[in-house]
């Protein structure tokens, strides 16, 4: 079996991109704390994403966002532009949730740039439009005393 799961705050901004067949894909990078370790060591993987759950990172995730991430790792090696040969492993992204909200991100966030969800706004009744006078009703002001009820 082949499952992963971290938490952790991304390392930068996702790159959404489109391949030639014009599936979505997203890389970014999340630093995952050592929780036991003396010195707060760091973990750092790359995540890959692909379709939906791409154009859903690259929509609402930003750098320092703190993520929750299933997905399941894949090895590869290439070789780069000088002739070396190079292995990696990813992580393939299958489900990625926000980890705080976007209140206790702000809080606990230290970093700098952007905050954790400045991207992801909750979407919000519209206001109605102001009215300068409530009481006028027919050009005559309604005194509250005056009312039966």
């Amino acid at each position: 079996m082949n499952k992963v799961f971290l938490s952790g705050n991304l390392t930068r901004d996702p790159e959404l991109r489109y391949a030639q067949s014009g599936k979505a894909f997203v890389k970014v990078g999340i630093a995952v704390n050592r929780p036991f370790s003396k010195n707060k060591e760091v973990d750092f993987f790359n995540l890959v994403a692909f379709d939906k759950t791409a154009e859903f990172i690259g929509r609402y995730f930003v750098k320092g966002t703190r993520a929750l991430i299933e997905g399941r790792l894949q090895t590869s090696s290439y070789e780069n532009k000088d002739g070396v040969k190079v292995n990696s492993v990813d992580v393939l992204v299958d489900n990625i949730e926000f980890a705080s909200s976007k209140r206790s991100e702000s809080d606990d966030y230290s970093g700098g740039g952007r905050g954790a969800n400045d991207n992801y706004l909750p979407r919000r009744e519209p206001t109605p439009p102001k009215r300068e006078d409530y009481d006028d009703f027919g050009g005559e002001p309604i005194d509250p005393d005056d009312t039966p009820f």
